[in-house]
């Protein structure tokens, strides 16, 4: 018996898909646990596992393919000792049955009868015509301007589009015929314009190539829109002296360093980050509209830049576990990461965010909250600098940190409260690891 292969939902909030690439091809023989296609969702691009063993019949949707719902049949396998191409003309008469079944609604219907709407039509061909020659709304405005007909021309814009260089040297031409249409132009150029979602200064004379959004980019988009329009924002900034964690993270390496762990100074920083929020339980929160929910776990978020975008997986119980352990899951974590392999569960949740782009040698920026958690810690660069330690000016390594806090769950004095502790931690890096 023949086995539909359907779309899985391989995250709770997933409803649809990329089918980015397929790993197997029809006629292939799979067993359960074989990779079967690469599926993007809108946090990583995951492998999709079979179940059954079989062999692969009919891809019925092509790799490359967007917006592939849960549960549509992307392949048929057929089982053991089945004929592999047997599923393949399964389909095809249920379709080819289908395509007469709306004739005889369609039939009675009086085509003749719209005639009349039709006389205008073509009275107005010039313009429809027009509307379906691919040209940018600067390319139109020039030609309606010296009367060329677009018709007569070839685009050389992506996909054949008339762009503004193919109407230099145009002459005009049919214009006499072409210009009694112009009238009704202003109604009909405008619309090209929002049906492509350009901008208005858009202008493809530019040289110029257009990427395709992933959904991974779609969904950065879409959150982080929706964070800065709805969730309120006050950022606080400390400056935190990094000279004693810099000096235990050296003790700490010579000591790890025959177990092959290396701490980075992000892993402490995460580590103070967990303690920190246990210690100030206020901005450990989720505000839902009608309730707080209050963590009393601390599961650190960790922002990294990966080729499709940004992604945050978690270290979980931050504030418990040790800092080599930390140092050891965020490498693995990260790595995959990159490689877009992250499990659902490795990026979803966690109860607060630590961004750091001190590695850039950015000194002190804002970060956007990641919904639903209520604050992220943005890191800057550690650098030298006149520091005021004892009543003397000294130099010191100095680090700027800057927590963002939902204002509707946490108050500008539990932010504080917070930094403050933050601060103090990373200063005084032996109480963070007793």
């Amino acid at each position: 018996m023949s086995i539909e292969i359907k779309m899985p939902a391989l995250s709770p909030t997933m409803e649809e898909g990329t089918l980015a690439k397929w790993l197997v091809k029809e006629g292939d023989t799979v067993k359960s646990g074989d990779l079967l296609a690469e599926i993007e969702t809108d946090k990583a691009t995951m492998e999709f596992e079979a179940v059954d063993e079989g062999v692969i019949g009919k891809i019925t949707v092509p790799e490359g393919t967007d917006n592939v719902k849960v549960g549509t049949v992307i392949a048929v396998m057929a089982g053991e000792g089945e004929d592999a191409s047997a599923p393949t003309p399964a389909p095809a008469p249920a379709k080819v049955e289908a395509a007469p079944a709306p004739a005889p609604t369609a039939a009675p219907a009086p085509t003749p009868t719209p005639a009349p709407a039709a006389a205008p039509a073509k009275a107005n061909g010039a313009a429809r015509s027009s509307d379906r020659i691919k040209a940018s709304p600067l390319a139109k405005r020039i030609a309606a301007e010296k009367g060329v007909d677009l018709a007569a021309l070839t685009g050389s814009g992506p996909n054949g589009r008339i762009v503004k260089a193919d109407l230099e040297g145009a002459k005009p031409g049919a214009a006499p015929a072409a210009q009694p249409a112009a009238a009704p132009a202003p109604t009909t150029a405008p619309a090209a314009a929002p049906a492509e979602h350009k901008p208005v200064w858009y202008d493809d004379s530019i040289p110029h190539e257009e990427e395709k959004l992933s959904n991974i980019r779609k969904t950065i988009a879409r959150r982080l829109t929706e964070s800065k329009q709805t969730v309120p924002h006050i950022y606080l900034t400390v400056d935190i002296r990094l000279d004693a964690l810099l000096k235990l993270r050296s003790e700490l390496n010579k000591a790890l360093e025959p177990r092959g762990v290396k701490l980075s100074v992000n892993d402490l920083l995460i580590k103070a980050l967990g303690v920190a929020l246990i210690q100030t339980p206020k901005c450990n929160v989720t505000y839902t509209g009608d309730k707080l929910i209050k963590y009393s776990r601390a599961d650190v978020s960790v922002a990294v830049s990966t080729p499709t975008g940004l992604i945050t997986p978690i270290i979980r119980d931050a504030a418990g576990i040790s800092v080599s352990a930390i140092s050891t899951q965020m490498k693995d974590l990260a790595a995959r990461a990159k490689e877009g392999k992250l499990k659902p569960e490795e990026y979803q949740g966690g109860t607060a965010s630590i961004s750091n782009m001190g590695m850039f040698g950015i000194t002190q920026f804002d970060a956007v909250i990641n919904p639903p958690q209520g604050m992220i810690m943005a890191i800057g660069a550690g650098e030298k600098r006149p520091y005021v330690i004892d009543d003397s000016l000294q130099i010191a390594t100095i680090m700027s940190a800057t927590g963002s806090f939902d204002h509707r769950a946490i108050d500008g004095a539990d932010g504080a409260e917070l930094m403050k502790t933050f601060k103090a931690l990373v200063e005084a890096p032996m109480g963070m690891i007793a």
